[in-house]
């Protein structure tokens, strides 16, 4: 499958399992046998919702489920917290050898993982496996321009996909001004209206007004929350 090709099938999926034959399609042109990635969605705070599509073998996708190894995977704790791509290894899985050993069980003994981020907050990985070559330093080098390339792509086609759906609103994030940021950015830090309205040089009473407005754009249940919230949809 050719680049254009490629952006083709991607921009013309409109469901998961055509966004997963897409991305499957690409990550067989580059060498590899499956692919699998997902989106963790930033809202609710108290439960992000997880998108995952998949090509692995039906045996694998219900041993990864039944083990709850999501919550433990060291490539998904990498792409959370790192930018860099990872290939995997047993130093890379060292935090929890029985998931490497386990899917080197299952013939999934190569693979490489990049995560993404988009403009409001969604964090996505892609991960690319092969049952046997490992990768060597030649091919990273040749391919990983088109790898990194196609995290990015799967994640905006599942940010695409998400947008049409209610729990993902994220087609209409509030627009605040320049004073309610900053007043959330100052309740951010721990300060009082009180102190704010000292630092800024403005009345208490025109601090709370933005406030309360930024509260009621945000739907917050108080000025804490709205500004973890807007801090989260990176409006700050």
């Amino acid at each position: 499958m050719k680049l254009d090709e490629m952006t083709q099938a991607l921009a013309e999926a409109d469901s998961g399992e055509a966004l997963l034959s897409a991305v499957s399609g690409a990550a067989q042109s580059l060498g590899f046998d499956y692919c699998a990635f997902g989106m963790r969605l930033p809202l609710p705070l108290s439960n992000p919702r997880v998108v995952m599509h998949s090509s692995y073998p039906s045996a694998w996708q219900q041993r990864y489920a039944e083990q709850n190894y999501l919550a433990s995977d060291p490539t998904v704790t990498h792409a959370l917290r790192s930018v860099p791509p990872a290939v995997w290894s047993e130093e890379l899985f060292s935090p929890n050898l029985p998931l490497w050993e386990d899917a080197r069980g299952h013939g999934l003994r190569v693979g490489w993982a990049q995560s993404s981020c988009d403009a409001q907050g969604a964090v996505g990985m892609l991960t690319l496996a092969r049952t046997h070559d490992e990768l060597s330093a030649a091919e990273l080098a040749l391919k990983a321009p088109y790898m990194t390339w196609l995290a990015h792509a799967a994640q905006a086609g599942m940010a695409r996909l998400a947008a049409g759906q209610p729990v993902h609103a994220q087609a209409a994030l509030p627009e605040l001004t320049a004073r309610e940021c900053e007043m959330l950015r100052w309740t951010a830090d721990g300060k009082t209206s009180g102190e704010i309205a000292q630092i800024t040089g403005i009345s208490e009473r025109t601090v709370n007004f933005h406030l309360t407005n930024a509260v009621g754009k945000l739907g917050a249940a108080n000025k804490t929350a709205a500004a973890v919230k807007a801090a989260v949809l990176r409006l700050l």
